[in-house]
């Protein structure tokens, strides 16, 4: 038995030490990658340089087509190692533009699925109201594009999903962590920042990922898959997930039950997992 687990740890890929084009190259069928606006474009923010900070060819977003499971699909990369994955005016566009273009495929009879790699602190803070703009784009091409096929949003880390796209990621059809992962509307800094050190420390690792890791967030029902960082694990969850079709309810549509449950939450002491999990039982519908 001991020997099994070594040779399946070895055969193991991990998928959170790849970068964000690799990770797309890596979850469409082989050999059907296609990248749509690649650096060559040289499509970048016109807005750091102003500020003195380096653009990036790509602006930090990756755009692919090709197939999923021998299906049309587009998978949007956000690269975490660039600004942290905040979000511009100009990424914000290729990931919203792309989105819209997979939701007129759909009304045109090519039923594009769309799957988007969640690794960024949201808006850009040097593009303030560019990206809030951009990321309110992404939001509503979410809904439109859920009409006709399973949005999949997957967080696999270390960045995590925080800010706007939280929210753009509580929109997807279904949505995937790793243990990796972390999730959440504020990140740490924001939260200490705002609330005190005594409310939140930013630097108490345990803690943190005990509210808002994949695991906590998995077991309390806020994600429908918790997945292994391992290539192949995740390829096998994202193709089970399409084969389901669009779910019965958008989680977003539960939004009564959510704020019914909130409303109940003790504010007035200091929240722990337990108490987040029992907040949120019955969650996953």
């Amino acid at each position: 038995m001991a020997e099994q687990n070594i040779q399946r740890l070895l055969a193991q890929r991990s998928f959170t030490e790849l970068g964000a084009r690799e990770r797309a190259r890596a979850l469409l069928d082989a050999g059907s990658f296609r990248e749509l606006l690649d650096p060559f474009a040289r499509l970048m923010s016109p807005w750091l340089p102003r500020q003195g900070i380096v653009p990036q060819a790509d602006d930090g977003v990756v755009v692919a087509k090709g197939l999923i499971d021998g299906a049309p699909a587009v998978v949007i990369a956000i690269e975490g190692a660039f600004q942290g994955g905040s979000l511009g005016e100009v990424g914000g566009a290729k990931i919203a533009g792309a989105l819209e273009l997979a939701a007129e495929d759909n009304r045109n009879g090519t039923a594009t699925r769309a799957v988007l790699l969640l690794e960024t602190g949201g808006v850009r803070l040097q593009e303030a109201n560019l990206g809030l703009a951009a990321i309110a784009e992404i939001q509503a091409a979410i809904v439109d594009l859920r009409q006709y096929q399973p949005v999949i949003g997957l967080v696999a880390g270390p960045v995590g999903c925080f800010g706007g796209m939280s929210i753009a990621a509580g929109l997807c059809s279904y949505l995937l962590v790793t243990r990796e992962a972390r999730l959440g509307l504020n990140g740490p800094q924001v939260i200490e920042q705002e609330a005190g050190i005594e409310e939140y420390d930013s630097r108490d690792r345990p803690f943190i990922w005990s509210l808002t890791g994949g695991e906590q967030r998995h077991a309390s029902g806020l994600v429908d898959g918790y997945v292994s960082d391992d290539v192949e694990a995740i390829r096998s969850e994202l193709h089970g997930l399409f084969a389901k079709g669009k779910p019965t309810q958008e989680r977003s549509r539960r939004h009564a039950w959510f704020l019914e449950r909130l409303h109940d939450v003790d504010t007035s002491i200091q929240a722990d997992a337990a108490a987040v999990r029992s907040a949120y039982r019955g969650a996953r519908a």
